[in-house]
């Protein structure tokens, strides 16, 4: 990745200074007496934005990076713009176990504390729903969540939920927007150096909202639980209250045990994502051994979730686009009402069931942070494996209590002599068949990511696979295309990584490959 070298070395050695970690401090100031420009100028790129999932970066030294100077600023800055919306601020906080999460989590709270507001403090290793889910039980003003979800062992973020007397309506309990991130950073700016943020610990309490989620996700549950699942935590956070949820609904759990206990190295894989070829590998052995009729993944922070299905002798990881279309169908047979919602790259397909069923639907921006804000949701999904299947629980993804309604609709098809597989024929049957498949190019410079949308926007493709693109339509994100034989590509950056993603669709599986082949020739990359 390419790195603009000029920054200003006094204000990294103030930084440094004002640090309160004496660790981070002490690299600072190391990489200024070795004259290591290109580390300084990487620290010290500008401070951390929210994006589509807030603050994500690397842990370590500098304003660009994920460390305690960092997120005390950005809490004060976050509790300073609170105190100016509502009295004695409420803020839960939770915590996933990735490298200085604990740290990052009661920084946090010894800096809501000492500004004035009341500090909810989560148990550590908490998976990210249940910080969602705490926002609305308890009637928060705000959450705070510490973890980086899926991203490499390297990185952690902050996740900020707004909710209580600040966030009412279909936006309570959901991740901030504009213009709430834009003036919480420049509160942020404004904070003193971390070294001057008062921390205390007299308004922090200790909450525990597990026993109530468990209660109300395992209402969740279906007419039929015969079924073995193998579960994976993949070295994160969900495999403890995954496996009390699933096995109190009266399926039969078994862990993956390598991947069981909290890791924040994950030594298994390559990148802690379920969507990362290789990354059921081991799961997939487990559920063989076991005889599973399915794997259940969640990802580090279990706010996602993905699943594998055996066929013809071997396993089948379902798409998102797959299994937010069986989840989709299935609340409906079940009597959901009101509104289905998935972002813009995920698959027309929810659009399809919804109104068979004769549910609202809409489409929204990338980021659960819009689909969660949809009115009268029932059911939301995004393409990367996010689901919300109870929104009026937690208003963001939540892999936990997707995790028991999949497990439901998998013992329902096998009670009836059929399969998940099978379910989704029979989805395409009714309302038409689409497929998916993701295309993505990784980078390390990111102005080749840039070049592309440019191309994209100045001269994008005339045709794919033989078929002309006859509609091309500009968004925020990126570009769709259409052709005429009905399939639909996507082009957007990626918000969280250094990628390119595409997203293919068409009615005939056989055509994403040369899609795909096209992309490749288009793109150069």
């Amino acid at each position: 990745m390419s790195v603009d070298k000029t920054f200003d070395i006094e204000y990294a050695r103030t930084w440094a200074e004002h640090d309160p970690d004496a660790d981070t401090a002490r690299q600072v100031l190391t990489w200024i007496e070795e004259n290591n420009s290109e580390e300084l100028a990487a620290a010290f790129a500008g401070p951390l934005n929210f994006g589509t999932a807030g603050l994500r970066a690397a842990v370590g030294a500098g304003e660009s990076r994920m460390n305690r100077a960092v997120v005390i600023r950005t809490t004060y800055g976050l509790i300073t713009w609170l105190k100016q919306q509502v009295n004695t601020p409420v803020v839960v906080i939770g915590c996933d176990a990735r490298h200085g999460s604990a740290q990052f989590q009661r920084d946090a709270a010894q800096v809501i504390s000492a500004a004035g507001g009341k500090a909810l403090v989560l148990p550590a290793q908490n998976p990210t729903p249940l910080t969602a889910f705490a926002v609305r039980s308890l009637g928060a003003d705000a959450g705070i969540m510490v973890t980086a979800s899926h991203n490499p062992p390297a990185d952690n973020g902050y996740k900020v939920y707004l909710g209580g007397r600040v966030a009412t309506g279909p936006g309570e309990g959901v991740q901030l927007i504009s213009p709430a991130d834009k003036e919480i950073a420049a509160a942020i700016a404004k904070a003193p150096y971390a070294d001057e943020v008062p921390l205390t610990s007299d308004h922090i309490e200790d909450v525990d909202t597990r026993a109530e989620y468990l209660d109300r996700t395992a209402a969740l549950v279906g007419d039929n639980t015969d079924i073995t699942i193998a579960l994976t935590a993949m070295h994160g956070v969900g495999a403890e209250l995954g496996k009390e949820l699933l096995s109190r609904c009266g399926f039969t759990v078994s862990l993956v045990p390598e991947q069981a206990a909290p890791d924040p190295d994950f030594p298994t894989v390559s990148f802690p994502n379920p969507e990362e070829p290789g990354a059921l590998d081991l799961g997939i052995q487990h559920a063989e051994k076991i005889g599973a009729d399915i794997l259940i993944a969640y990802d580090p922070d279990a706010d996602r979730c993905a699943a594998a299905v055996p066929t013809d002798g071997t396993w089948r990881q379902l798409s998102g686009d797959e299994t937010g279309a069986l989840l989709g169908d299935y609340l409906a047979r079940r009597g959901a009402t009101g509104n289905f919602a998935n972002s813009l790259v995920s698959s027309r397909l929810l659009g399809r069931i919804a109104a068979h069923y004769g549910l609202g639907h809409e489409e929204t921006l990338t980021g659960f942070k819009w689909i969660a804000r949809t009115p009268e949701l029932a059911f939301g999904y995004e393409e990367a494996i996010g689901f919300c299947p109870d929104p009026n629980a937690v208003r963001d993804k939540d892999g936990i209590s997707t995790s028991v309604v999949l497990a439901s609709l998998a013992a329902e098809c096998k009670a009836t002599g059929s399969s998940l597989l099978d379910r989704l024929d029979d989805i395409y049957a009714t309302v038409g068949a689409l497929h998916t498949q993701p295309l993505t190019f990784r980078v390390e410079d990111l102005s080749l990511i840039t070049q592309a949308m440019d191309k994209v926007s100045a001269t994008p493709p005339t045709e794919l696979a033989g078929s002309p693109v006859s509609k091309v339509e500009k968004f925020a994100q990126g570009s769709k295309f259409f052709t005429d034989n009905d399939d639909r590509v996507i082009v957007r950056p990626s918000g969280t990584e250094p990628k390119l993603k595409c997203y293919l669709e068409s009615p005939d599986a056989g055509r994403l490959d040369a899609i795909a082949a096209d992309l490749r020739d288009y793109f150069g990359l």
